[in-house]
Order: C-alpha cells, then sequence, then structure tokens
C-alpha cells in the first residue's frame, strides 16, 4: 500500500503547488499522517511516505474514518481548496468489511464534491466499496494489495476522467456580490435568554455594515425554539434603518426544546422562497446566519444538507453550550462554522463573518434541460376553507356571500375554473369538491345552501393538512399534475389551537397559492405563515366588511395566476423514456412476500422499453439501511436486468427505516454517476413496495424526492401504514394498496396508467449570474451532485 502511495506521488505536479496531498490512516480510529498543507515539495512527501509505520487496532470503522475526513481533512484550514473551485479526489486503500456504517459520511462526502474512488481486495465488501465511491465503476478490486501496481493505470486514468468531466458540469460559480439575501436565525430557547440582547446587538452591527435596498441586500429575521417564526421577511422592509428599528424591538421568544433541525428545514421551505422575498432564481447569493446556544434536540443533518444543495451559505457560529461538531454539519463548510464563549463576546467574530460574507458563491443553473411541455389548460383551481367555529356564527351570512361574489367572476362554464368549499372548527367537513360541479349555476345554489358548521376549538392546521390530502387531489378534481394553478383562500375568525407550520409548508411544496384573510380576533402574523407570501395575507375588522377587499383579493390572484405560471416547477412531458427505481422492503416482514414482489417487478419490467437511450432500471433493497442491487446504468438490455430481478435474495434485517432509504436512493441513484438523466430532463420514478409502518421520519426524505420532481409511487401491504405511504408518494392519489403482495398483479394497471404520464421537474427560466468579468468566476467542485 505505501509502494502505490508513492508511486502515485511520483506522477502528481506538487513542487508547482499544482497538487497538494495527505495521508491518513485508520482502523478503530483515523490519525493524519499528514495534511494537505504540510508539505510543499514532492520530496518532502515522498520521504514521509517512505517513512510510514502500520497502525495497527481494531475493529475497522471506515464510515468513522469518512466522517473525519469530511470534518477535518477536506477544510480550507488543513489546506484544502474545495472553495477555490480545485477538485477534491479521495483514494480509499480498504483491506476488509467495515463495522460501522458507511452510507452516510459516503453520502456527505458526495454532498461535499469530493470525488472518491475506493480500491478494495478479496477480503473486502464490494458492494460497500461501490457505496462509498463517486459512482459504482470507480469501486476498483485487486486480489491482493500486492497487486496494485495492476490497477494504477486504471486508477490514473479514472481520476483525470472525472476531474475534467466534473469541472464544466458544476453548477455554482462564485460571483461578485454586488447584493446578498441574508437571513439570521436566532436561538430563543430558554438557555440564551441572557444572551439575547448580545445576539440582537450583534445583528445591528452587521446589518450596519450593509447595503440595504430593495435591489442591493435584503434581510430576514426568524427566531427558534421549539419551532420556528418568522419576525420579518426578506421583503417586509427597503431600508436599513426599518430593519435596525426592528432589530432592536426584537424580543426573546423563549421555548424549549431546541429544535434546530426543524427550524432550517422551516427557514428553507418558507423564507428561502421567491414569494417571501428571496432572489435565489435570479442569481443573487443567499446566506443564512445561524446564532446558537445549545445542542439540537432534533436531527440537523438532513435539513443542513438541503440548504447546501439549494446553494444556500450557512454560517454557525455557537456559544461554549453549542455542539461545535454539530455546528461543522450544519455550515456551508466546516471552516464556516466560528465559536465564542459567550454571546457578548461576539464582536470577536464580526470580521471572521464579513470575511465570509465578502464572497459568498451562489448555486447558478448552467443548462436548462430540454422538455416537450404539453398545453396547459387555462384556468385554476380555486378552494374555498371557511371558519366554521363558534365564534363565527354572527359572522358566517356575510362569509357565504362573500363565497358567492367570487364564483360569480369565474369561468366555470367552459371548465376553465373549478370550485370546492370546505368549512372547518374541530375537524374539516367538505361541502362539495373540485369536480362535484361543472355549472356556475350549481356551485351558487350549493354555496347559498350552505349552513353554518359550529363546533371548537379551531384546528386550522389539521384542516391545511386535510386539503393536501384529500382535496387538492387528482380524484378530488384537482388538476395540479397537469400544470393548472392551485388557489386556496381561507377565511378565518381567530387563532389556531393547533400548529399551523408544517401543514401550511406542506401546502407550499404542492405549488397551492394561499390566501388567507382574517378578521380583529384572527394572529395577523399565523395569517402570513399560511398565505403564499406574507403580502397575500389579508384583514378586515369583521367579516362585514369583506367585499372591501374584494377587488384587493382578485387582482393578487390573478397577479400571481399569472407570475407562478413560467416559474412552476413541474411540466408533463411526453415520456418517450424513464429512470425508474424500484425501492423494496426487504425487512424481515416481507420474507413470505418477497417471491411475490420480485414477480411483479419483473412483470413491469417486461413492459417497459430498456436500453442506454431508453428506459434504465434500478433496483434498491432495504430494512435497517439500503443496498443496491444495481444501479441505473448497470444493465442497458430486458434481458439483463429481469435475470437480475429472478436473482434477487431477499435481504432481512430490522428495523425498517423507510425514511433512510429514501434518504439514500436521492443521494445515491438518483444521481449523473449512478446513471440518473434527470438533469437532461428524462423522468425519474420511484416505486416503493412496502409491507409495514417506517421505525423512521419519512416526511423530509419525501419532500425531498418531490422538490427534486421525483414521482414516487407507494405500494403497500395490509401491514402498510396507507396514510405514510400517501405522504411519500408523489400525490396521495398515486399510493396503492394490496391485502397481500400476492395480489400485487391488480394494481399494476393503476401503475401502468401513472407510468405513462410521469411529471418531470423541469428549470424553465435560467438565472442570470452576474459578475465583474469572466476572470471572477471559479467553479468549485462542490456542486458537483446536482440538486
Amino acid at each position: 500500500m505505501r509502494d502505490f502511495v508513492q508511486r502515485v506521488v511520483e506522477t502528481l505536479s506538487v513542487d508547482d503547488d499544482k497538487d497538494r496531498v495527505s495521508v491518513v490512516q485508520y482502523s478503530r480510529d483515523p490519525a493524519v499522517q499528514f495534511y494537505l498543507n504540510t508539505y510543499t515539495t514532492k520530496g518532502d512527501i515522498l520521504e514521509s511516505v517512505r517513512g510510514l509505520r502500520h497502525k495497527g487496532g481494531r475493529p475497522l470503522n471506515t464510515g468513522a474514518a469518512l466522517q473525519y475526513l469530511r470534518d477535518n481533512v477536506f477544510t480550507a484550514s488543513a489546506g484544502s481548496r474545495r472553495l477555490e473551485g480545485v477538485p477534491q479526489v479521495l483514494i480509499l486503500l480498504s483491506g476488509g468489511r467495515s463495522s460501522d456504517s458507511v452510507d452516510a459520511p459516503a453520502s456527505a462526502l458526495k454532498q461535499l464534491g469530493v470525488l472518491t474512488f475506493a480500491i478494495g481486495t478479496g477480503s473486502s465488501d464490494r458492494g460497500e466499496l461501490q457505496k462509498i465511491s463517486h459512482s459504482p465503476t470507480r469501486a476498483l478490486s485487486v486480489s491482493e494489495f500486492t497487486d496494485l501496481p495492476s490497477v494504477q493505470q486504471q486508477l490514473q486514468s479514472s481520476v483525470e476522467e472525472v476531474v475534467v468531466e466534473v469541472t464544466p458540469e458544476s453548477p455554482t460559480v462564485t460571483v461578485d456580490t454586488a447584493k446578498k439575501d441574508i437571513v439570521f436565525l436566532l436561538d430563543a430557547s430558554d438557555g440564551t435568554r441572557n444572551g439575547f440582547p448580545a445576539m440582537r446587538d450583534f445583528v445591528e452591527r452587521v446589518v450596519e455594515k450593509l447595503n440595504v435596498g430593495q435591489n442591493k441586500d435584503r434581510v430576514s429575521v426568524v427566531q427558534y425554539s421549539r419551532d420556528a417564526e418568522v419576525n420579518f421577511y426578506l421583503n417586509t422592509y427597503t431600508t436599513r434603518e426599518d430593519i435596525v428599528d426592528a432589530v432592536r424591538g426584537l424580543k426573546h421568544r423563549g421555548g424549549r426544546p431546541l429544535n434546530t433541525g426543524a427550524a432550517l428545514q422551516y427557514v428553507r421551505d418558507n423564507v428561502f422562497t421567491n414569494s417571501s422575498g428571496s432572489r435565489r432564481m435570479q442569481g443573487v447569493p443567499q446566506m443564512l446566519i445561524l446564532l446558537n446556544g445549545g445542542k439540537s434536540y432534533d436531527n440537523v443533518d438532513s435539513p443542513a444538507s438541503a440548504l447546501k444543495q439549494q446553494g444556500i451559505v450557512v454560517v454557525g457560529i455557537g456559544s461554549r453550550s453549542s455542539d461545535f461538531g454539530e455546528l461543522q454539519r450544519i455550515s456551508y463548510d466546516p471552516s464556516y462554522a466560528l465559536s465564542v464563549s459567550e454571546f457578548t463576546d461576539l464582536p470577536r467574530v464580526q470580521q471572521q463573518l464579513s470575511s465570509v460574507m465578502s464572497k459568498v458563491p451562489v448555486r447558478a443553473t448552467p443548462m436548462t434541460p430540454t422538455v416537450t411541455v404539453e398545453r396547459q389548460p387555462q384556468g385554476k383551481d380555486v378552494v374555498f376553507l371557511l371558519d366554521g367555529s363558534d365564534s363565527t356564527r354572527s359572522g358566517f351570512p356575510s362569509m357565504r356571500d362573500f363565497v358567492q361574489r367570487v364564483v360569480e367572476t369565474l369561468s366555470v362554464d367552459d371548465d376553465k375554473d373549478r370550485v370546492s368549499v370546505v368549512q372547518y372548527s374541530r375537524d374539516p367537513a367538505v361541502q362539495f369538491y373540485l369536480n362535484t360541479y361543472t355549472t356556475k349555476g350549481d356551485i351558487l345554489e350549493s354555496v347559498r345552501g350552505l349552513r353554518h358548521k359550529g363546533g371548537r376549538p379551531l384546528n386550522t392546521g389539521a384542516a391545511l393538512q386535510y386539503l393536501r390530502d384529500n382535496v387538492f387531489t387528482a380524484s378530488a378534481g384537482s388538476r395540479r399534475l397537469e400544470g393548472v394553478p392551485q388557489v386556496l383562500i381561507l377565511l378565518s375568525g381567530g387563532r389556531s389551537s393547533d400548529n399551523v407550520d408544517a401543514p401550511a409548508s406542506a401546502l407550499k411544496q404542492l405549488g397551492v397559492l394561499t390566501f388567507a384573510i382574517g378578521t380583529g380576533s384572527s394572529d395577523r402574523g399565523e395569517l402570513q405563515k399560511i398565505s403564499h407570501s406574507p403580502t397575500r395575507a389579508l384583514s378586515v375588522s369583521e367579516f362585514t366588511d369583506l367585499p372591501s377587499i374584494q377587488q384587493q383579493l382578485q387582482s393578487s390572484v390573478e397577479e400571481v395566476v399569472v407570475e407562478v405560471t413560467p416559474e412552476s416547477p413541474t411540466v408533463t412531458v411526453d415520456t418517450a423514456k424513464k429512470d425508474i427505481v424500484f425501492l423494496l422492503d426487504a425487512s424481515d416482514g416481507t420474507r413470505n412476500g418477497f417471491p411475490a414482489m420480485r414477480d411483479f417487478v419483473e412483470r413491469v419490467v417486461e413492459k417497459l422499453n430498456v436500453g442506454q437511450n431508453k428506459d434504465r432500471v434500478s433496483v434498491v433493497q432495504y430494512s435497517r439501511d439500503a443496498e443496491v442491487n444495481f444501479y441505473l446504468n448497470t444493465y442497458t438490455t430486458r434481458e439483463d436486468i429481469v435475470d437480475a430481478v429472478r436473482g434477487l435474495k431477499h435481504r432481512g434485517g430490522r428495523p425498517l427505516n423507510t425514511g433512510a432509504a429514501l434518504q439514500y436512493v436521492r443521494d445515491n441513484v438518483f444521481t449523473n454517476s449512478s446513471g440518473s438523466r434527470r438533469m437532461q430532463g428524462v423522468p425519474q420514478m420511484l416505486i416503493l413496495l412496502n409491507g409495514g409502518k417506517s421505525y423512521d421520519n419519512v416526511d423530509s426524505p419525501a419532500s425531498a424526492l418531490k422538490q427534486q420532481g421525483i414521482v414516487v409511487v407507494g405500494i403497500g401491504s395490509r401491514s402498510s401504514d396507507f396514510g405514510e405511504l400517501q405522504r411519500i408518494s408523489y400525490d396521495p392519489s398515486y399510493a396503492l394498496s394490496v391485502s397481500e403482495f400476492t395480489d400485487l398483479p391488480r394494481v399494476q394497471q393503476q401503475l401502468s396508467s401513472v407510468m405513462s404520464k410521469v411529471p418531470v421537474r423541469a428549470t424553465p427560466m435560467t438565472p442570470t449570474v452576474t459578475g465583474k468579468k469572466v476572470t471572477d468566476f471559479y467553479i468549485p467542485p462542490s456542486w458537483l451532485r446536482a440538486n
């Protein structure tokens, strides 16, 4: 192994500071022999390599070693030039199967843009090496380490090829940051009460240095503890003076536990959005500054990864009570995590923060996928959600009249517009669905006959979730998947008894444009959270005043429907070819049903038009963790795939971690290196066969797949949780169910129907990114794995 390293180093250009080298040994723990910035000459490196002594120790924790490299070696302080756009290459020499899991650390390195080449011996686990490698085809094997010279040329060719191949595809460029969108996320839990004034002062000092304006820097502030709350959005204030006044007026929120993961997800879904003032799609750099005073109660990894994939540069600043490792994982680069003893010491890191802010990467889209778009029908699907609780009894006739007047303006009879009405208090009740009536006359007659529902408490969150799962669906008449704008008009007369954040976020992710109208008894902040954009929340003193805002509402709806169409991230394409991944529950509970699952996959594949430039197929099994049987680019003929499917062996294991499996296929299978053609506009489909309720949470990974435009069809047995399958599926109507897996043939026709027209996420407009001149741009490989 030592000789091999020496021979590879001999081929590098170290002396002119082109190439840098580091060596790390590991067994139970990793030990750095030297860092990327330890030596500057080839002679010094070779001398150090010749002097290497075998470390010894057991067990072999490859996962921990990979994580260590990510956090401590591929960093600016250790000599990595990743942020300057220099390709990052890892060559792993491993002689056995890892005792710990390699999945998350390998995925983290890929997300960082590290190109990994794993070389193993006969004692290694080839599947594990493929998981670790940048691409399964980059995993190499020798019988014994003495045979390493036989793969040296292959390795060098692969490294050169990948380094050249990766550069033009990289979707991040560094720009001259003439303007930025900056969000401050402040830990306002019980533990930071004493430190909050110092946090507030720090935000004020940072804002004082900015060039604030509508077309310059924009600022938002969010506080969080158990959940997150926006103090003001990126488009709330347009002058520095107004922002400073708002910051000075911040009151500590309090609460526990500290859910940093949920807060990161919240700002991604609700603050870094077009409607909240973010200019990410126009190429403006996006920055999140987190001030944190403790270890998170929930998991931060998936939300932090989602922010990085969106090109948002996170700087985590913590106190002595924070978990610094956690801050490093959250931050855009581990070197961007800063620390102070107490919040009163924050001025000490202001210079470091300014340095990071002076050059912030922005995500750009170098190539717009070409898709064939079907003509979208004009019109909209409009759902009215009416507060029918006890407190609105006297105002209900005015609400009913308002709905009637709005319906009068719609084009229902020519099937342009569709309407649904739902009332709610403790629970929602559908008065009629989007496909119940096809004439304006029938709708108006039904509205005139509405009776006040009554009841308490007012559960607005549950009602919003109900609409997402049961009303904005194809089966209820929604034409969302055909590209028709989805509009929700909420009339609410009070503060919700339950939490509205997650359901409101879910509707936004679905592309629903929500307009919330409240009275003097409503919570304006809550209405702003629920609305498509905070500026779309409207208010009247009493429901009798609703006519005064009707024109404003109609103008807003028209404006947003027109504005949203070109940005709509889903279009329907002519599916001449598809990338299809089967994700099979291979836990202990499906042992008896596995042959039927295997037969079903075979029957579906038999109907496909398989080929390198036609349909591609991958199969993944999972239980506690996921394992790829073959990738999208492993086989190019139907016969080879069918043979591989027939040879599948049930994997076994428990518990059933469906969430982790969904995240795994997103990070490791729906990727360019594994054969996915998503970036070329080819429809992406995941077919999940599941036999039980997940042991871990599926919501965030399922949402990440949807955001990437991957169409998930969840098929379950009687032991599955059908609500969970609906949340996982691209649309709740795409969740299918059988009593036993032997009944799978019964849903094959339904599956074929879904597969015949699959939406694909397209980028209709490439953001324009401006810099001083071409030489100001550099292209880091950290965005090699395009989102």
